[in-house]
């Protein structure tokens, strides 16, 4: 049986492995990580490894998790540390990462969650919950009904989101005298963190007027944008970094060679020195945010619902077929005309990596991980592209065709291997609205009443339409014929 990766076993590692370089147990804990994964520790993490490597050694992060435990049952035995695998055709480049110093699990021990956000030493609370936790409803503000919200108004030295616990955090801070750290989202979503300031704010006006001005005058909330292709870790990827490594790492990360972070220049206590790093810190990340979510977010979303409605399994198959390759060529060149001029003249070398990008067959990226949560992915990475198309009287048909793929395929899940495995928050009702069998429009008409698609825009009805033709071609003839025939409707 083999040793397990911890400090103690750094030493016994092969010497090609990148190991930290400083004294871990000399570094400070500046960052506490909201929601810490795989994609955390793939990005955030690394780049904050890089400083500490370089030197600063005020940057520790403190990860967190406000659900489950497998990620601190993972490293508390390791000290934190885990195997990050960059993989690329043949070749595996592997680095130890030393910049988590330990995991806190919210649900079993809120209170340490809280001091370590109240303690003065944090400066910046980084954020990778996903979208549905941000707990919005259609109108894009906080969702005051949702239970856990209600929970975390009542019970504020208990909370159960990341509202509360900021907002408990900075309360805490404000009456001890000690400064707010940064709030950096590094979500996807679109102008990140103006939306998780609306949120904060809806959240502590519910609490008290005080600290909802507070929030509104003190508080930085940068946004950013992140950008790394990270697939889940399998069973034979742990094998082969055991064999590698010689001791087992309980849950080693993969990745790509790319790594994005665009951060904009908005900090109230200070920051790492991430731009020595290849981190581009701007003003104004928006035309980057845009750019990112139509084009590689939108298009991963397009390969995952029509690669499972295809049969493939993962996103170099699904690329590397002809009739869906020529499909995301065409959505790319249609999302690009909605960017701004800025950005839409990098579109083409954009798109010619994220080819490059899709076609790693060293990732086997699984297109079910895609595919889940698409009623909060979908707005910013394909209702935005179909509704700026239609406002200028262009065709929105290829988004109009994701949305449509992803209905048929939440009702073909079960029917096909690769359509099981995938979940969405709003399963429930969407299952409970499929089932009725209603006509194409009345069905997509009721899809976008329970995700809120198109809220307050003009055109939504006839996108609704729109959605429905492709819905019936797909339910009537297959994704073949019918991404046949809108590929010969759109030569």
């Amino acid at each position: 049986m083999h040793q397990r990766l911890c400090e103690k076993t750094l030493s016994s590692l092969p010497a090609f492995v990148a190991v930290p370089t400083y004294q871990r147990d000399a570094i400070r804990n500046g960052i506490v990580h909201l929601g810490v994964g795989a994609f955390h520790r793939c990005h955030q993490a690394a780049y904050v490894d890089d400083c500490l490597n370089a030197g600063a050694r005020d940057w520790g992060i403190i990860g967190a998790s406000l659900r489950r435990s497998d990620t601190r049952d993972a490293l508390e035995s390791q000290d934190g540390l885990y195997t990050l695998a960059v993989r690329e055709g043949g070749g595996e480049a592997l680095r130890v990462i030393g910049s988590l110093t330990s995991v806190l699990v919210a649900p079993e021990n809120p209170g340490a969650l809280l001091g370590a956000l109240s303690d003065p030493a944090t400066r910046i609370v980084t954020l990778t919950v996903t979208e549905k936790a941000y707990l919005r409803g259609p109108d894009g503000r906080l969702d005051a009904e949702d239970p856990d919200i209600v929970h975390d108004l009542a019970h504020p030295d208990t909370p159960k989101t990341v509202h509360g616990f900021i907002a408990a955090a900075l309360e805490r801070r404000r009456t001890n005298g000690s400064r707010p750290f940064t709030v950096l989202c590094c979500d996807n979503l679109p102008a990140n963190g103006a939306t998780v300031r609306n949120v904060m704010l809806d959240f502590a006006s519910l609490r008290s007027a005080a600290l909802a001005e507070h929030i509104a005058r003190d508080v930085a909330f940068p946004s950013s944008m992140v950008d790394r292709i990270v697939p889940a870790t399998r069973p034979e990827d742990r094998r082969r970094i055991r064999e590698t490594l010689g001791v087992d790492d309980a849950w080693p990360v993969m990745t790509e060679p790319f790594s994005q972070w665009v951060v904009e220049e908005n900090f109230s206590t200070g920051r790492p020195d991430w731009e020595q790093f290849g981190v581009t810190m701007v003003n104004d990340v928006t035309p980057f945010e845009e750019m990112k979510l139509r084009l590689l977010n939108g298009s991963h979303s397009a390969l995952a619902y029509l690669g499972l409605l295809s049969g493939h399994v993962t996103v170099d198959q699904a690329f590397a077929a002809p009739r869906l390759r020529r499909f995301i060529d065409r959505l790319w060149a249609e999302a690009a005309a909605t960017l701004p001029a800025d950005v839409s003249r990098m579109s083409e070398d954009y798109t010619r990596q994220l080819s490059q990008r899709f076609a790693n067959d060293a990732l086997a990226h699984q297109l079910k991980q895609i595919a889940m949560d698409g009623s909060q992915k979908l707005p910013q990475r394909i209702i935005g592209t179909a509704i700026a198309r239609l406002k200028v009287g262009l065709d929105a048909d290829h988004p109009a065709m994701v949305v449509a793929a992803w209905i048929v395929a939440c009702g073909a899940r079960g029917t096909a291997l690769p359509l099981q495995h995938f979940s969405d928050p709003l399963d429930v009702p969407i299952q409970t609205l499929l089932a009725r069998r209603l006509s194409p429009e009345q069905t997509v008409s009721g899809i976008f009443d329970l995700t809120g698609f198109a809220h307050g825009e003009a055109l939504r009805n006839k996108l609704i339409q729109l959605v429905a033709t492709h819905v019936t071609r797909l339910w009537e003839n297959g994704v073949v014929q019918a991404l046949d025939h809108l590929q010969g409707a759109s030569s």
